[in-house]
Parts: C-alpha cells; structure tokens; sequence
C-alpha cells in the first residue's frame, strides 16, 4: 500500500512567489526505491525533483537525490536550495547553527541560511577548459547566430555536464530562438553583460536537451560555475547578481559572493506548497 511522504513544492530564486524555478521535494524518503524516484520525478515534468534521505556521512544534516524527468543528477543547484528549505521547514535542525550540509553523489555541499535566503558553495568542476572548435560551431549553428558573436566560450561542468559561451551583450543572450534539434543532447548556458545601471550584472539562458525540458527557468549549478571561471578571469566582480528566465516570464534573481577561494551562489526560497505525497 502506498504509505505517506511529507512534500512541499519550492520556488527558488525569486523574491516574487511563483516567479522563479519550482522544485518538488519529497522527505522521510529511505523506503522510497529508485525506480519509483524516476517515475515520479517524470510525472511531476518538473526540471527537477528530490528526495531526502537519512545521511551516510555522519557529517551531514541529510542525504538527497535529485531527478530530471529524464535521469538522476549527481548535483543541481535550485534543487540543493529547495531541498534545504522543504528540510528546514518541516522542522530540520543543523549540526551547526546557520550551516546546512548537504550529502548528495557529488558530494558534501555546504550551505548557508539567513531568513528566507540560502546560498550554497559552488563544487569544484568536474571539467573545465575552452569548448572544441567544432562544438562551437554547432552551437553556433544551433543559436542562429555567426561563429564570431560568441566571445568566449568554457566547460563549466559542476556535475550536470554543463558548457556555457559568453555573448556581448544580454539583449543578444534574450534574442536567442535555438533550434534543438541541432543540438541534441545539449546542456548549453549563454550569458551576457547588461547595460550599466541595470540592476543585474549578467543575463543568463540555461538550454538542456534530452532530460525532458527545453530551458531551465534559473540554474543554480550553470551559475556557480559561470562566476567561478569569470571570476577567475577578471571578467566578474566578486559580488554581482545574474538575472534567468526573462524570456520565460520569470523573476530568476541568482546572488554571487566570493570570498576565500569559494564562490557561493543563492536567492531567495519559498515553500508554495506543503502536503503528502502516497508513495
């Protein structure tokens, strides 16, 4: 028989409700399999969905897996942000107060609480490095757009497998209508610098194709490798803020800081909804 499951559906990233990335979480979940993980996160169709587990680490607060409709992830950032909060509000107290720390397949991530705002410590990536010409190119091919527009280009892959180019402009990053079937199998970020006096330093897509959705709404994990190779390169500020979803009606506000060789990446949560999920 199914059996009930605490659930609560969070948006992250935006200090408007409903304005940001939602992701479901689903907690007290050790006796659920990882089949029935799958199937569920596939029926939610939401970019992601995690589960809270009781940790294997003695270090951590808790353990979570994450599902796209597609696969499981070994690390995403709005879901590492929603998970925390669903854990807090259902009453989860940290080892450390202030600190959450989080097991997860790629590892330990630490997190930081203060109100309604986290913010969680960027991963090292897992790949790094300027993208092969030919890949270039087929994003470029992909994007419409002529080879020369994209200025820079990297691996940011922090675990989701992402790569990012860089545009001159945010108007130019708006503009963009890709076309996904030259891109099959693709996790692509473009970014690019708005117009001073804007409030926000950066405009950012996040393009995924093959996990069950076309553009991420607002991407912690794009954004927390983004800042560390402009930050590394002098191409960033060490504090800024990056706006995501424009083009999809959403508010998506991410919050870089960096500090001591971490960049940590946050915004805004808020618990939507709370309920029972019968798993």
């Amino acid at each position: 028989m199914p059996a009930p499951h605490p659930f609560a559906q969070v948006d992250v990233f935006s200090r408007e409700p409903y304005r940001g990335n939602p992701v479901a979480v689903i907690l007290d979940a050790d006796d659920i399999d990882e089949g029935d993980m799958q199937r569920i996160a596939r029926w939610t169709n939401l970019s992601e969905t995690t589960f809270v587990l009781t940790p294997t680490d003695a270090s951590a607060d808790y353990r979570v897996r994450i599902f796209t409709p597609g696969g499981e992830l070994p690390f995403a950032g709005h879901p590492t942000l929603g998970s925390a909060r669903a854990w807090l509000d259902r009453g989860g107290k940290p080892r450390t107060p202030g600190t959450v720390v989080q097991e997860c397949a790629a590892g330990l991530i630490e997190l930081r609480h203060e109100g309604e705002s986290l913010s969680f410590a960027g991963p090292p990536v897992l790949r790094s490095g300027d993208l092969d010409e030919s890949y270039v190119a087929q994003i470029a091919d992909a994007f419409g757009i002529d080879r020369e527009r994209i200025i820079a280009h990297q691996w940011v892959d922090n675990g989701p497998g992402w790569a990012v180019v860089r545009l001159a402009s945010s108007d130019e990053v708006l503009a963009l209508e890709p076309d996904f079937s030259r891109i099959p199998d693709a996790k692509v970020g473009a970014i690019g610098a708005t117009p001073d006096g804007s409030p926000h330093a950066f405009e950012i897509r996040a393009f995924v194709t093959g996990v069950g959705v076309r553009e991420d709404p607002v991407t912690g994990s794009l954004n927390a490798s983004t800042a560390q190779w402009l930050i590394s390169r002098g191409e960033a500020p060490e504090r800024y803020t990056v706006a995501q979803g424009t083009r999809l009606g959403r508010a998506g506000e991410v919050e870089i800081t960096s500090g001591s060789g971490t960049v940590w990446v946050g915004g805004a949560t808020t618990v939507c909804f709370r309920g029972t999920a019968e798993v």
